[in-house]
């Protein structure tokens, strides 16, 4: 589950966000205290109260009157300079009066939240911690520490202040939205979906605890609860990312064409090149081509440095049988990040289809060769540029380089059945059936599926005389063609594997 569209996330512990607010205090009645606020609030408008709460502190040291007021005002002008977004003057005079009030509540906590300001986590965690320590039972100081935890990677401690939040103020809003958005944090997406459910049933109208809602249903699978709190939110608030998100229940519920009308939706209302991408993607996976080449080229042109794109673009030129321009396409997804393995294997397919140009994608294969000499599938991927499209007429082909490519591969994966097959092919192709033969039937081994390799074998025992073993492996070569479908359905599940991985990598965006 991932964080929503455009929510600040630059930071460990994010989307909790530190602002200032009021909550009781052990202060006579009718004067304020400085807290932290939970992490959905916003900030309040700044009216500060505080001089009894430092009286009561100051009381026990027998400071004069003189004193307390002089203490009162460094106190005000503290929280002043906060307002004012000046965090380092804020923490001088902080610092100073925690010396002379120890035990305050008020001067730790607002000197916890300058530091969270500061992003000086660590010493903040001092000052929240004594905070909580000096009132326990306060939920706001509980969610301070928890969110300052979390900013610090300690996601346990976090956990539990939230849930200490949630025993203290049960019927808060805010208590049962931020420990949802913790166990979200975690990966306790089941755990969160309560919490957050609670949050919502207090406060109808909050979009972002809606939104986190609807993404933990999704992610559970409670699609037709995620589809009704969804259409909920739209009529509140028309927006694209809801829209996307409504896309993506349709497609997890298997209804194409809504899924895809909603992808459309959000792209008109916000051609973002992730939103276009989830719009292109749709129709490709499918596999409503024209459309999704049309989609996918104006978002290319409209986002010329998002690989995926350009890679989206090849695929669709690829499936709809426009094999030179899908390799021309996927050259400029390889020149734009050269070392992402993403765009190589349907280069690697488009070309076998148009070897028309050669030079261009064998030099693209080196290059990812050479950046990745560990990486198996790199080494196969150039031994077959070397190979494909002049395998008999160029006597310039350097066999032996290939076979030792293949090699290479087969030593760094030895389960990469492909590179079986073609070695067997490279070695049939010089009459060498010893050799080749035992290539086929490890590949076959790894992937009984591989019609080719089925087809090779019967060629490799028909050439030494073993006819019946033959006739055995061209009976399952024509039963997997027969199939049909065998070869779109592959297709299909590597168009998939793509675009899924694709939309949780941030590195696949610009």
């Amino acid at each position: 589950m991932t964080p929503r569209k455009g929510r600040p996330d630059d930071r460990v512990g994010a989307p909790f966000v530190l602002a200032l607010a009021f909550s009781e205090s052990p202060t006579p009645a009718g004067h304020g205290a400085v807290v932290i606020c939970n992490i959905v609030m916003t900030r309040n408008p700044s009216i500060w109260s505080v001089f009894a709460a430092l009286l009561a502190c100051l009381a026990a040291a027998a400071a004069g009157p003189q004193q307390r007021q002089d203490l009162d005002r460094e106190f005000q002008a503290a929280v002043a300079q906060y307002d004012s977004g000046h965090y380092a003057e804020a923490a001088a005079k902080l610092e100073n009066l925690v010396r002379e009030a120890p035990e305050s509540f008020e001067v730790h906590e607002l000197l916890g939240l300058v530091y969270s300001a500061q992003s000086q986590d660590a010493k903040a965690n001092e000052h929240l911690m004594k905070a909580v320590h000096l009132k326990p039972d306060s939920a706001p100081a509980r969610t301070n520490l928890a969110a300052n935890f979390a900013r610090l990677g300690k996601f346990e401690l976090a956990e539990e202040q939230f849930k200490k939040a949630v025993e203290l103020e049960p019927r808060s809003f805010d208590t049962n939205h931020n420990l949802g958005e913790s166990y979200v944090r975690s990966g306790k997406v089941a755990a969160a979906a309560p919490f957050l459910e609670k949050a919502q049933q207090i406060n109808p109208s909050s979009y972002d605890n809606g939104y986190d809602l609807s993404l933990a249903y999704i992610q559970i699978s409670r699609l037709a609860e995620a589809r009704r709190l969804i259409q909920d939110l739209l009529k509140r608030k028309n927006t694209a990312e809801l829209h996307n998100l409504l896309g993506e229940v349709e497609e997890k519920d298997g209804k194409f064409v809504p899924a895809a009308n909603e992808y459309e939706i959000a792209a008109h209302m916000d051609p973002s090149e992730s939103n276009l991408f989830d719009w292109g993607s749709e129709l490709l996976l499918h596999r409503t081509l024209g459309p999704a080449v049309e989609v996918f080229q104006q978002a290319s042109d409209r986002y010329p440095a998002s690989q995926r794109l350009m890679i989206g673009l090849g695929m669709a030129l690829y499936a709809r049988g426009n094999y030179d321009d899908a390799v021309k396409s996927l050259l400029k997804a390889a020149d734009l990040n050269p070392s992402d393995p993403g765009c190589y294997l349907f280069l690697s397919k488009a070309y076998d289809s148009s070897p028309s140009q050669a030079d261009e994608v064998i030099q693209r294969f080196r290059r990812f060769a050479e950046l990745q000499p560990q990486n198996s599938r790199a080494l196969y991927y150039y031994a077959m540029s070397l190979w494909k499209g002049k395998r008999a007429q160029d006597s310039s082909l350097d066999l032996h380089q290939i076979e030792s490519l293949l090699k290479n591969s087969l030593a760094l994966d030895p389960k990469l059945a492909e590179a079986h097959l073609q070695l067997g092919n490279l070695y049939s192709d010089q009459n060498k059936y010893s050799g080749a033969i035992p290539e086929y039937l490890h590949a076959l081994g790894l992937n009984p599926d591989l019609a080719d390799a089925h087809y090779r074998l019967g060629q490799a025992y028909v050439r030494t005389g073993e006819k019946g073993r033959a006739q055995e492996q061209f009976q399952v070569y024509q039963r997997i063609r027969e199939q049909h479908l065998a070869d779109l359905d592959k297709q299909r599940a590597e168009i998939r594997q793509f675009v899924y991985s694709a939309k949780d990598s941030p590195s696949a965006k610009p």
